[in-house]
């Protein structure tokens, strides 16, 4: 394939781009068969969008918002499954306290057990380090939507961590 803009070709990207398309796609799904399948679903639509991916403000940002568009999508279709795919992340640590430096480890069993798309919130703030406006735009919706649905999650969290306010494990 040949550039015609003087940009990276699709496969060039591609390559770039998996590393941090996997890692949010296993974030999102919570185990390693469903993040391929998310993350390669969603190269698959960046393939058939290349040229309107390229022409983006932020590439970046445009496929980040199909990443997540793809995992709702597969979520909501889906009532029920004929498996349950489960896996515990190497680094996770039971005997770790919740106020050290493992604290995401801690509790993301919790975090996997979210709805889909609390979880995604989660994710792209907590994991990813992106702000409300930019996990609006991925998400397609509102800041005032992150905001409700973050304050939800973050609710059920402190619950399921048995915690009735943010104590000593910085949840905001």
């Amino acid at each position: 394939m040949t550039r015609d803009t003087g940009g990276p070709t699709f496969e060039e990207y591609a390559g770039v781009i998996w590393p941090s398309l996997y890692r949010s796609a296993y974030l999102l799904a919570g185990n390693h068969p469903d993040a391929e399948d998310v993350a390669q679903q969603t190269l698959v639509k960046v393939y058939r969008s290349w040229s309107q991916v390229m022409r983006s403000d932020s590439p970046e940002a445009y496929v980040r918002r199909m990443l997540t568009n793809t995992f709702l999508s597969a979520r909501r279709a889906k009532k029920w499954r004929l498996e349950l795919l489960t896996e515990t992340p190497p680094e996770y640590d039971s005997a770790a306290t919740p106020h050290a430096p493992e604290d995401r480890m801690v509790i993301w069993p919790h975090v996997k057990a979210l709805p889909p798309r609390q979880r995604a919130v989660i994710v792209l703030r907590y994991y990813e380090d992106l702000n409300e406006q930019e996990i609006a735009d991925a998400l397609g919706c509102s800041r005032g939507n992150v905001k409700s649905t973050a304050h939800r999650a973050l609710k059920a969290l402190r619950a399921a961590l048995g915690e009735e306010r943010d104590g000593g494990m910085e949840l905001r």
